[in-house]
């Protein structure tokens, strides 16, 4: 069985969040190699009986999809982590359990991520729709853009929105679910949800005692009886990082918790990196702008946070979406993943750059970190003045936003 990647995500809820805020965080852990982009996709109205083509299979459309916003491996349809207009955050975890994930291909769980996002209004909407899809079609196929081996896993999922989080762990098609309003919760590669179950799937527990795992009478405790004989530990370094904070988590805690490489938060090492990251900021007053933070780019602790706002017209970033292939993409063709074509983005090549100097550790490194902390800073404390205003932010000043940052940064490497 594959070791699922080391990622990890959080959320924290007032008042361990300051300011009426609540706080979405996740790094997100994949092969070294891979590129990842942002991509924002617009509302939309759909056909009756219309089909959308996700990465491996087809599914039913719906009439109308939301607004999204996404960070997502440049070679699949779905999304690692995202937002929609409404405030709902996805993030997805790729995890190892007792019973193996099909390598037969179905829906990824990073498909499952975009769904749940073009679907749901609200965190519990995206959980059922998430469900309901993966009663209909299944989990399965390979993670990564890999030709030598199928690397499958089962899939868990933080999804949140301004009131509430729901953490999702799903086991082929069965499925426990938590609910909670408050605190700190960390979710990672391992599964998390014991006893306190609000949401499962009907079949879950006789599933269960078909196995052997588990006997009536017993307490129900999904994690110890669906984990890996070896793998049910303690996790995560990132929930222990906000748990040990008091009522004083803010946008900039997350950020500095994301970059934490000692902690094992930032991941580096000869098998994953951290290919990217977000922080979302979603106000409990409805009257504020949710703000979502991508990097674009690998490594936070070398990379900049910049701030996307959802309003009508949304300036497009082609700077950071990868090149397309069509019907030729090695994805998308079978046997899959022959080739690997260069999918890097304007972004991610400058960025390259920037890596190479910071990650020498001379003057010119230090200058340029200096630099590039300065230029998010300014972003933030433009962001922290629109969460202060009584007045909703102009819709054509923030439709530039993600582009302008984006734009500031490559010439910047330049």
């Amino acid at each position: 069985m594959a070791e699922a990647p080391p990622s990890c995500c959080f959320v924290a809820f007032p008042p361990r969040a300051k300011d009426g805020l609540v706080l979405f965080g996740k790094n997100s852990a994949r092969p070294r190699d891979e590129v990842q982009e942002v991509v924002y996709f617009s509302a939309a109205d759909h056909a009756a009986e219309s089909r959308v083509e996700c990465t491996y299979i087809s599914v039913d459309q719906v009439p109308r999809t939301h607004a999204v916003v996404i960070s997502r491996p440049a070679w699949l349809w779905g999304a690692e982590m995202g937002a929609n207009e409404h405030g709902v955050c996805i993030a997805n975890e790729a995890i190892n359990a007792r019973e193996p994930a099909a390598q037969t291909e179905a829906l990824l769980g990073m498909d499952l991520v975009r769904l749940g996002l073009e679907r749901g209004a609200t965190a519990k909407e995206a959980l059922d729709a998430i469900v309901a899809l993966l009663a209909e079609h299944g989990q399965g196929g390979n993670y990564y853009e890999d030709a030598s081996a199928c690397h499958s896993f089962q899939s868990s999922y933080l999804i949140v929105d301004r009131q509430e989080a729901w953490v999702l762990e799903t086991v082929g098609k069965y499925w426990a679910a938590e609910r909670f309003t408050e605190g700190v919760r960390c979710v990672c590669s391992r599964l998390s949800v014991t006893t306190n179950i609000d949401a499962e799937h009907p079949e879950l527990r006789s599933y269960a005692r078909s196995q052997g795992w588990w006997a009536a009478g017993d307490e129900f405790n999904f994690s110890e009886i669906f984990s890996p004989a070896d793998g049910h530990l303690d996790c995560c370094a990132g929930g222990e990082s906000l748990a040990r904070r008091g009522g004083d988590i803010t946008i900039q805690t997350m950020i500095d918790i994301l970059r934490d490489k000692a902690s094992g938060v930032c991941i580096d090492s000869e098998s994953f990196l951290t290919t990217a990251s977000v922080v979302s900021v979603l106000p409990q007053n409805h009257s504020s702008p949710c703000i979502h933070y991508f990097t674009g780019t690998p490594d936070p602790s070398r990379s900049i946070f910049k701030p996307f706002i959802f309003v009508d017209d949304v300036k497009l970033v082609s700077k950071t979406q990868s090149p397309r292939f069509g019907e030729d993409d090695p994805a998308k063709k079978e046997p899959r993943f022959l080739e690997k074509p260069d999918r890097r983005h304007e972004l991610y090549r400058a960025h390259e750059w920037a890596r190479t100097v910071l990650a020498s550790d001379q003057e010119q490194g230090h200058a340029l970190r200096k630099t590039m902390l300065e230029l998010e800073k300014q972003g933030l404390e433009a962001m922290e003045e629109i969460l202060a205003s009584s007045d909703p932010p102009d819709p054509a000043e923030v439709g530039d936003l993600f582009y302008d940052c984006v734009d500031t940064e490559i010439k910047f490497f330049k």
